[in-house]
């Protein structure tokens, strides 16, 4: 499995939930997560995709860390079976 594919069962799956998974890209400023989870009601995640086994670069496990300490919930997701579980989560909070 690719980690195209797990990115793109995510975006399904946040559209079936009335959402949108924008791809998040920020000039200037590298190693940001791959997409945003914006869900109904104002809820809102960041996701970072990996293929199976795989782990963020440290760069990437920086930004992860900064947009943490700033109180923003971020998602390593690399199996497609974490979507639901993370939807629910972001959904619930």
């Amino acid at each position: 499995m690719r980690e195209k594919q797990i990115e793109q069962k995510l975006v399904r799956a946040v559209r079936a939930a009335g959402g949108i998974a924008p791809k998040f890209v920020s000039p200037g400023l590298d190693g940001v997560p791959d997409r945003l989870i914006l869900l109904p009601g104002g809820h809102l995640a960041f996701a970072e995709l990996k293929a199976p086994g795989q782990r963020p670069r440290p760069l990437q496990q920086r930004r992860i860390g900064q947009l943490r300490q700033l109180g923003f919930r971020v998602y390593i997701i690399d199996n497609m079976n974490q979507i639901g579980g993370v939807l629910d989560e972001v959904s619930a909070t």
